[in-house]
């Protein structure tokens, strides 16, 4: 059996990656629903949103993914999809761009949240930590599909083993060099520091919530999330990387790393020079 497939019914192959990413939906739904109680609204936004979150959000990060151009020396992105149009819906091979996935669900969020008639800033406060720990879960679907990973460690025991047809080439490196990069090469797990730093963020943002939730107003959260994320995001894809999809010389998650900084901060600067505190809801 294929290594990237858990277990087959019939004819029916579950992925690990499908696991993966089903298991951090459902862990990112849980956390917004706890969050939603303790704001006082009703937990069953979190599971009536989860479809409209998670049908845009996957749409959005299938784009991305497909409008890519990756720096890996095979026929990526665009190029490979056009040619090849049926391949645009397997999406149980990998294939999610976490920025696109974040944008389609912000925006199956915002529509959610208009058409329910509750308020958007209040609601994605409450997702914000259940996402940052939903995508540390989902992470790991980078790991069975032995994807999303950087440079040699150059450690013995550090890093993760990759087998020969999952290796990458680039401009820089061809790590599909056995007599250079035999099979027991170590390489950076990058997948695994973006799955830490969100666990991090999640802890972060749960504790603010709770410790300084008569300080915080609607939109804090969210926008804290957009700068922790962001900020890690851009030092994974330029430390670890050679692969990242460029824009120029620029990884352009390191483009989008930076404008969900951006917009943090300006969430969080514009929160402060407009509504007194006493007027917002902890």
């Amino acid at each position: 059996m294929e290594p990237r497939v858990a277990f087959e019914i019939g004819p029916i192959k579950v992925h690990w990656y499908g696991i993966a990413v089903t298991l951090g939906i459902l862990t990112a739904t849980f956390i917004a629903s706890r969050e939603l109680k303790r704001r006082s609204l009703d937990v069953a936004l979190a599971w009536d949103g989860v479809l409209w979150v998670t049908g845009f959000g996957l749409v959005g990060a299938r784009l991305y993914h497909v409008l890519s151009s990756p720096n890996d020396g095979v026929s990526g992105g665009w190029a490979y999809y056009s040619q090849n149009p049926l391949q645009i819906f397997a999406v149980w091979n990998g294939g999610l761009g976490i920025f696109g996935g974040l944008l389609g669900g912000t925006l199956g969020l915002w529509l959610f949240t208009r058409k329910h008639g509750v308020p958007f800033w209040i609601v994605a406060d409450s997702a914000a930590p259940g996402v940052a720990l939903g995508q540390a879960v989902g992470r790991w679907g980078n790991y069975f599909n032995q994807e999303l990973y950087g440079g040699p460690t150059g450690s013995s025991w550090w890093g993760v083993t990759i087998d020969p047809p999952y290796r990458i080439r680039t401009p820089y490196a061809d790590y599909t060099d056995l007599a250079t990069f035999p099979p027991e090469t170590r390489f950076h797990p990058t997948f695994l520091y973006e799955s830490v730093w969100n666990l991090i963020g999640f802890a972060l943002l749960i504790w603010l919530s709770r410790r300084w939730a008569s300080r915080l107003r609607e939109g804090d959260c969210a926008g804290g999330y957009l700068v922790w994320y962001g900020v890690g995001r851009a030092w994974i894809e330029l430390l670890f990387r050679p692969d990242a999809w460029t824009i120029g010389s620029v990884p352009t998650a390191v483009l989008f790393a930076a404008a969900f900084v951006v917009l943090g901060v300006g969430v969080l600067v514009a929160n402060r020079l407009s509504v007194p505190l006493s007027t917002q809801r902890a």
